[in-house]
């Protein structure tokens, strides 16, 4: 199997399976417990806690675990709304945000408040004139993605941080797909809200964080016992969480390394097809862009019918969000480039990892040649 579908999700490291199977067998305290033996349990998150906001500059106590990145992008979006309702019901947010953001802010919308989405150019990218002209005087938050999950483009976001910051607004962003796979400094990018999910960076799934600055304070989420400060009840996921902390710490020792291969195998990748297929189109920015992210479209074929025959070949891929697959109607994130027709129904995402090779960069090419040929002979 080639598995070019990382947006989606990552196999788990071994290193953290090991770390992780303690917590699940001999060390299984609930954190809560009074006792040394639940004790080993809370210092083991607190733990994580700190490995997590060394890797973003941020303070421990501004890290909160969460069951994964839709949950951390709704209590950021709907804590906010409800701690701000006094002052303002006006949200900025973008055309191509995952749908944890956009199916929370049409929630809020029914209740009330008043979401502008931007616009983004042909590279998926916004304008900050754009930006700064949305703002009104009862705007009380912007989310905007750090990059995006279909095409990879990643926006600006120090300056939007500054313009936000500028306008006394809070700024969250949903940095799922980028979190590890780029560098960020919430301090220096002037992030007051970041959500991240562990199995986009080998960690296990149903296991995330949201990193909330010290002064923010969104709205209670999760009702129940003193978990997370008080403002997040649940007993944690200890495993989970120990899992999350020693991906971290796996993907900050090779990060650098990791970026300069994953992008090289991609621009490879990439090259191959544009010199050796004919009619295709790359979508998203060419240059500002995740270094695994290629989303490309193959002119005159249905890309269902590729990813079938890819599927075939032993090849994962993707159309677009694992999270909006078979609902039809086309990429809203596509459509927002301005795609139609041809380009938006022969769209393929390729997301690779670390784990991918050289080799097998050659062989999916090999495959989409034929594959490509194939369904356009029978047009």
């Amino acid at each position: 199997m080639v598995y070019l579908d990382n947006a989606a999700t990552t196999p788990v490291h071994p290193g953290v399976l090991k770390a992780m199977l303690p917590y699940l067998d001999k060390q299984y305290g609930n954190p809560s417990g009074i006792y040394e033996f639940a004790e080993k349990s809370k210092a083991a998150i607190d733990e994580v806690r700190k490995i997590i906001a060394r890797s973003i500059n941020a303070e421990p106590e501004e890290i909160y675990f969460t069951s994964g990145g839709t949950e951390s992008d709704n209590w950021a979006l709907i804590g906010m709304a409800e701690t701000l309702k006094d002052r303002g019901r006006h949200i900025i947010t973008t055309s191509i945000e995952h749908h944890a953001v956009i199916n929370t802010c049409e929630y809020l919308k029914q209740r009330g408040y008043n979401i502008t989405y931007l616009d983004v150019n042909s590279d998926g990218i916004i304008n900050l004139n754009q930006l700064q002209e949305a703002i009104r005087k009862d705007t009380i938050l912007i989310s905007i993605m750090f990059a995006n999950n279909e095409v990879g483009s990643i926006q600006p976001v120090k300056k939007i941080g500054e313009i936000a910051h500028k306008n006394n607004i809070c700024f969250h962003t949903d940095a799922v797909q980028a979190y590890l796979h780029t560098g960020i400094d919430v301090r220096k990018m002037n992030i007051d809200m970041m959500s991240a999910s562990a199995h986009k960076f080998r960690g296990a799934k149903g296991c995330g964080f949201l990193y909330i600055r010290n002064g923010i304070k969104p709205a209670v989420f999760m009702h129940g016992g003193k978990q997370e400060s008080g403002i997040r009840a649940g007993t944690e996921n200890v495993h989970g969480i120990v899992g999350m902390g020693e991906a971290v710490k796996i993907a900050l020792e090779n990060m650098r390394g990791n970026m300069i291969y994953v992008r090289n195998m991609r621009n490879y990748l990439l090259y191959r097809i544009e010199h050796e297929i004919p009619y295709v189109v790359l979508n998203g920015s060419r240059h500002m862009r995740l270094p695994g992210n290629l989303n490309v479209s193959f002119l005159g074929i249905e890309g269902q019918s590729l990813l079938v025959m890819l599927d075939m070949d032993g090849i994962c891929t993707s159309s677009g969000s694992a999270c909006t697959a078979g609902l039809g109607g086309g990429s809203h994130v596509l459509k927002a480039l301005g795609a139609d027709g041809d380009r938006l129904k022969g769209a393929l995402r390729m997301t690779l990892d670390a784990q991918n090779t050289m080799e097998e960069m050659d062989y999916v090419v090999c495959r989409l040649k034929e594959n490509v040929a194939a369904l356009r002979d029978n047009i």
